[in-house]
């Protein structure tokens, strides 16, 4: 048996949006159950995001600490960021958010896994990146400012991010999952045998 997602779209009565925000939504539908009763859901509507696991020549990855108002924490994550552009290639959004929040670059880039970070409440897809080949990157640094002006960056060991994801010392969706997936990608057929870096994407098509 393989175990695989499958696309599905129930019969939808009526749909409002609600709440309409700088960068995502709320949407409201009425949905038609197998049973045939019809009932409401609400959940956030989203671009899209992209994350990149950048792994360094000694192992580590490279991290920023940023605060996140919703949880009221300063959380140490990965770099990400947003799909700004409908239909934008995700591995140049992920290299502009590499070089954005970290003024780094990487030479090899693979697919590491793609998530629903809450599927029951929101849309929102990310792609998870590797990369590795990492290099201070060129020109200018990115101008900051909101939570980013207070940015922490370190580089943790992937042992390290490993025993903390599991003492629960660490949160971020994105960062628990790649780190993870890297362990795991490593434990069997090696990164090598990830997915190329414009590997077809269903959740958020693109043109290559």
């Amino acid at each position: 048996m393989t175990i695989k997602d499958t696309p599905q779209a129930w019969e939808i009565r009526a749909t409002r949006t609600p709440f309409v925000g700088g960068k995502t939504s709320v949407r409201t539908d009425e949905v038609v159950m197998p049973d045939g009763a019809v009932v409401r859901r609400d959940y956030q509507v989203h671009p899209g995001s992209v994350a990149v696991l950048a792994l360094d020549d000694e192992d580590r990855v490279l991290l920023i600490k940023q605060y996140r108002h919703p949880v009221r924490h300063k959380l140490w994550e990965i770099p990400a960021g947003l799909l700004d552009v409908p239909g934008e290639n995700p591995l140049h959004a992920a290299q502009r958010e590499l070089y954005e929040e970290a003024h780094v670059k990487a030479e090899d880039w693979r697919v590491l896994t793609d998530v629903y970070t809450t599927p029951g409440g929101c849309d929102e897809s990310v792609r998870i990146f590797l990369a590795r080949g990492l290099s201070e990157a060129e020109g200018q640094r990115f101008a900051v400012e909101d939570e980013e002006a207070d940015m922490e960056h370190a580089r943790v060991p992937v042992a390290d991010l490993v025993g903390a994801v599991l003492a629960g010392y660490v949160h971020n969706n994105c960062l628990v999952v790649g780190v993870l997936s890297l362990v795991a990608a490593r434990a069997g057929e090696g990164v090598e045998a990830l997915r190329p870096a414009e590997a077809p994407w269903p959740a958020r098509p693109f043109e290559v």
